[in-house]
């Protein structure tokens, strides 16, 4: 028996961006019948023990995305060692995530959410960021929604191209 292929959503906080991005995907593999796991963190500690915020949760909610209860956390270098995909919400995550790697094998682990979106795959870095929704309204969380939404399936096919593959 093979061991999931696991994924963690990184954004600032850890209560808009990376929970949605984390449960749109977890979902979305269980349905596809994949060995996925899918977790969320923060890149600071300022929400730490918060829920995820109820416009991210209504957002999720308005598209038919089930949500766990969820307790921001902060990310944790160990992790590096236990995730095959380490997604970056935004280009402020991704040096954040780059700083703290503790060799260049687990920073090659690190990427953008977007990247797996084919129209902005191409695209420099700075291009691929999503806005924080927490400073806007409900049009700022569907925003977000749907930018996730659109690199979903490059991320699964990225897990099952590579999900074998571990060691």
């Amino acid at each position: 028996m093979s061991n999931p292929y696991r994924i963690i959503t990184v954004c600032t906080g850890n209560i808009c961006r990376s929970p949605m991005a984390q449960f749109m995907l977890a979902r979305a593999a269980e349905a596809a019948g994949l060995d996925v796991v899918v977790d969320s963190a923060g890149t600071t500690a300022w929400e730490v023990g918060n829920a995820m915020d109820p416009r991210a949760a209504a957002a999720l909610a308005r598209h038919g995305v089930a949500a766990d209860p969820h307790q921001a956390r902060s990310f944790d270098p160990a992790w590096f060692a236990e995730r095959d995909l380490i997604l970056a919400l935004d280009t402020d995550h991704f040096d954040a995530l780059h700083a703290l790697a503790p060799t260049p094998e687990a920073a090659a682990k690190v990427g953008m959410l977007r990247s797996f979106d084919p129209a902005v795959a191409q695209a420099p870095r700075s291009a691929q960021g999503i806005y924080d929704p927490w400073y806007g309204d409900r049009s700022d969380f569907e925003a977000s929604w749907a930018m996730i939404h659109a690199a979903i399936p490059g991320i699964l096919a990225h897990a099952t191209a590579h999900g074998t593959a571990r060691g």
